[in-house]
């Protein structure tokens, strides 16, 4: 889906009573088998990334994260390619319920509220479905999460997307186990998970290498709004701060710019 801003001005300055029923939300429309959650502009994705402190080990030279994988995921592959792979690679799928979620940047939910209500839309319900189909015809509601999982080891993959005003790509990825999990109070159970966790390093060392910064962080340069994994035990997180920070910047602008206010005269 593509922005479609040049049909924005004059597009809804309608009688007062006008009902949206042309713009009727369908989930149905959505490329996926599973329950869809939308949410309307408050969620953490839309928030700005937090760069994180970074400082190299000694002698030690950056890396190219941005060709890391996991599970065959990168940062800025776009939503299609992500199911593609999740319906082909047998490894994981989305979980059973709500798999994906559609959000709005908080800016423009606020415009598409201001327009249902200047058209006399005011109960919750209403309201909540005239602003997704809205965001849903003008291409800013967008896939922000996928959520996936292996059965048969326990394993997940959260993953996090920019909106459709940088083509809905990733920018975050968060892979997690059971290694760090203690099933009970004995030795044996402490014993079992250190192994597990050993395990588990060996094969990030594997595939990966070694850490190149501190706290066990693969770094691209000394900016920490470049791209960035970090290890911890039984997970991995692989984000790219700059490339989300500017989505926001550039939702924000892009909802200020196409802002339908009243057409005062003086």
């Amino acid at each position: 889906m593509k922005l479609l801003f040049s049909i924005f001005l004059g597009f809804f300055c309608l009688a007062g009573n006008t009902v949206f029923a042309e713009d009727e939300f369908d989930s149905e429309n959505f490329d996926t088998t599973d329950d869809v959650t939308i949410t309307n502009g408050d969620d953490a994705t839309n928030l700005e990334c937090q760069g994180i402190s970074l400082e190299f080990n000694d002698d030690a030279n950056p890396v190219a994260v941005n060709n890391f994988d996991i599970a065959g995921i990168m940062l800025g592959m776009n939503f299609e390619d992500v199911m593609t792979i999740a319906r082909d690679n047998g490894l994981y799928r989305p979980i059973k319920k709500n798999s994906v979620v559609y959000s709005i940047h908080q800016d423009w939910k606020y415009n598409l509220d201001y327009e249902c209500r200047q058209n006399n839309i005011f109960a919750p319900a209403a309201l909540e479905r005239c602003i997704n189909s809205l965001a849903k015809n003008r291409g800013v509601l967008y896939a922000s999460e996928l959520h996936l999982e292996r059965t048969t080891t326990g394993e997940t993959i959260d993953v996090f997307f920019t909106s459709n005003a940088t083509d809905n790509v990733v920018w975050k990825i968060v892979y997690k186990n059971d290694v760090d999990e203690l099933e009970g109070d004995d030795e044996k159970f402490a014993n079992q998970r250190d192994k597990k966790v050993m395990a588990f390093w060996q094969n990030v060392l594997d595939k990966y290498g070694s850490p190149n910064a501190g706290d066990d962080k693969w770094a691209s340069s000394d900016n920490s709004y470049d791209p960035v994994m970090t290890a911890y035990f039984g997970e991995l997180e692989l984000t790219d701060c700059g490339n989300k920070n500017e989505d926001v910047a550039i939702n924000i602008q892009q909802a200020n710019d196409n802002f339908i206010a009243k057409p005062y005269a003086f």
